[in-house]
């Protein structure tokens, strides 16, 4: 394994390195112009880095926006780096910690202990699971945080089972950790990086959208895309729905509870209630057109202040800096694209291979949802194929007569439901490594993912979106 990885970057420093020279040196032959030569081969210098990850993100992120200055595509280097200063980096930053503060202080594991039943049959306690990690999502964004919560007390339920560790039920219940959680985060327009990426990208090409008009959209179908997975999952191997637990009274977690008449803590009391007025806050700031990201530096800030002290720099530390710096370098990119033409260069000689003005516009829609998959299979996270992808796929719906709106929910939709290997989400590679799931399955899930996400997107695209629009 790590023999092939550092096979695989080794190749990517070269690959990166033979696009970097021939762009930068070369005349331009198939390009307009020279400008647009050297920002698309910047553009596919750090395409080819973030693939195979040489080096960290955040290197090449940084080394992306130098060389957008010093290879001339823009005259300043605030041009450059003009992507950081996208709300979507400050608003993902602000969510990565109001995250972690619900791990930090346990709440997750609470609602693990308390919603989380062990006392009924395997089957029901995997559907209690998905039952119960829907539920969680709404105050605990980030797909992977959930995974690592609920991992051990999927152990914990097997073994008061007397289950063997590649049990149907292990099988089942690491089919939900990894493929159906991530689904959960996209119900809410704050519901983790998929989710935000796609509503500032929204809001920057198509129309303002406000939190509840994003909830109205995408509750019913994530829900239904949501309940289908998951009920595949206990049937994909088959659980048994006969097996009891002698001991009725044994509880998952046999720590004891904290004190307090709530069973919480003072921690877990003041960061229940933070995120609770942040959700409050996102409902009636659609009403009074309140900036989204205001409430979420008011619940950071809340948290830090002296005499709570639940968020510190070492949280800050903590905070994936690799994907915000992803989102900063490759909306710089996106935006120098657009200024340059080099966008509208690309939509151009795509759409004389994809003949759009021949297709319907069903075929149209198909054809760009085919792109994003096969765009998508590349990255190791879902958040980073819809930075690159999703600019793009729009200017052809734009361009195609397509409705712009519809097309950037199903691309989200499509690109968080398929998972072909296990790197491209990181719920699923953390559920393929801690549990029984092969490569295999995770391939043959994924396809009954994406499936159940095609028969939705028709669906709501025909006949729910229309209605609520």
């Amino acid at each position: 394994m790590e023999l092939g990885t550092g096979l695989v970057r080794r190749l990517g420093v070269v690959v990166a390195l033979v696009v970097l020279l021939v762009g930068a040196v070369s005349p331009p032959v198939v390009v307009p112009d020279r400008e647009v030569q050297i920002v698309l081969t910047i553009f596919l210098f750090t395409i080819v880095l973030w693939l195979t990850k040489p080096v960290p993100f955040e290197v090449s992120s940084v080394l992306a926006c130098v060389l957008l200055y010093a290879l001339g595509a823009v005259e300043t280097f605030g041009e450059a780096v003009i992507g950081f200063a996208s709300t979507l980096v400050f608003f993902l930053f602000l969510l990565l910690i109001l995250g972690g503060s619900v791990a930090k202080v346990g709440l997750d594991e609470v609602a693990a202990r308390r919603l989380l039943s062990s006392t009924s049959t395997p089957r029901r306690s995997v559907r209690s699971l998905a039952t119960t990690i829907f539920a969680v999502s709404f105050i605990m964004p980030s797909a992977v945080a959930r995974a690592v919560t609920f991992i051990p007390v999927v152990r914990q339920v097997r073994t008061l089972y007397g289950l063997d560790p590649d049990s149907n039920f292990e099988y089942s219940s690491f089919f939900v950790l990894g493929h159906v959680n991530p689904i959960a985060s996209m119900a809410l327009m704050t519901g983790g990086g998929m989710a935000i990426v796609t509503s500032q990208l929204i809001e920057g090409s198509v129309r303002a959208i406000t939190w509840v008009e994003w909830a109205v959209f995408m509750i019913p179908p994530v829900g239904v895309l949501y309940a289908l997975s998951a009920l595949t999952a206990e049937r994909f191997y088959p659980v048994d729905d006969r097996r009891r637990i002698d001991d009725g009274g044994r509880q998952i977690d046999d720590r004891p509870e904290p004190n307090g008449e709530d069973g919480l803590t003072r921690d877990q009391r003041i960061v229940l209630w933070v995120m609770l007025g942040t959700v409050a806050a996102w409902v009636a700031g659609s009403f009074l057109g309140t900036p989204t990201i205001l409430p979420a530096a008011i619940a950071v800030a809340v948290l830090a202040a002296p005499g709570v002290r639940i968020v510190t720099g070492e949280d800050v530390r903590d905070v994936s800096w690799g994907i915000l710096f992803v989102i900063g370098a490759m909306f710089s990119i996106l935006e120098v694209m657009e200024a340059t033409g080099t966008l509208a260069f690309v939509v151009d000689v795509v759409t004389l291979v994809i003949p759009f003005g021949a297709l319907n516009p069903w075929q149209t829609v198909a054809a760009l949802l085919v792109v994003a998959m096969a765009v998508r299979s590349m990255f190791s996270t879902a958040s980073a194929a819809l930075v690159v992808t999703l600019p793009i796929i729009l200017e052809f719906g734009s361009v195609a007569g397509v409705d712009e709106l519809y097309l950037a929910f199903s691309v989200l939709v499509l690109i968080g439901s398929t998972t072909f290997l296990p790197f491209n989400t990181t719920s699923v590679l953390l559920s393929f490594d801690q549990g029984p799931l092969d490569v295999r399955d995770v391939f043959l899930f994924s396809l009954v993912t994406m499936s159940y996400a095609l028969v939705v997107i028709a669906l709501s695209w025909l006949f729910y979106w229309p209605l609520v629009t």
